[in-house]
């Protein structure tokens, strides 16, 4: 998922230009440390990786890329983003990604009805 328009360029410890090719720097770069930016009223923040990840797979999933007006708050049930089937298919990529089991007493909306409940609710099961 591509967050910006900018291209990346990479720091130089020596006098070789840094080089142009995006493709090349593209390769150059391990995904693990891209950072999902996200802008609030104050510009730009990092994200932590958790939520990204949670994010990536709400806006890949269930808003096909569109992401404008999801943030960390917004309900997925009340706003329509997902629906039963769509908790089931949220269930099923947690306990996959992050290798846990949720018990069906677990399933309710205080854990799983934004990316703010998923994150906590990951967080107490990792704890």
């Amino acid at each position: 998922m591509e967050t910006s328009s900018t291209n990346y360029k990479q720091p130089t410890t020596n006098n070789k230009q840094p080089t142009t090719n995006n493709k090349q720097q593209t390769n150059n770069r391990r995904p693990e440390i891209y950072v999902v930016m996200t802008k609030n009223l104050q510009g730009f923040k990092e994200m932590p990786n958790l939520k990204s990840r949670i994010r990536g797979f709400i806006v890949e999933n269930f808003l096909f890329g569109n992401a404008d007006s999801l943030e960390d708050k917004t309900s997925f049930l009340e706003e329509g983003i997902i629906d039963s089937t769509g908790v089931l298919e949220l269930v099923t990529y947690l306990e996959e990604e992050f290798d846990i089991t949720i018990e069906d007493e677990e399933l309710i909306p205080e854990n799983l009805d934004s990316i703010n409940n998923v994150n906590a609710f990951l967080e107490t099961k990792k704890g």
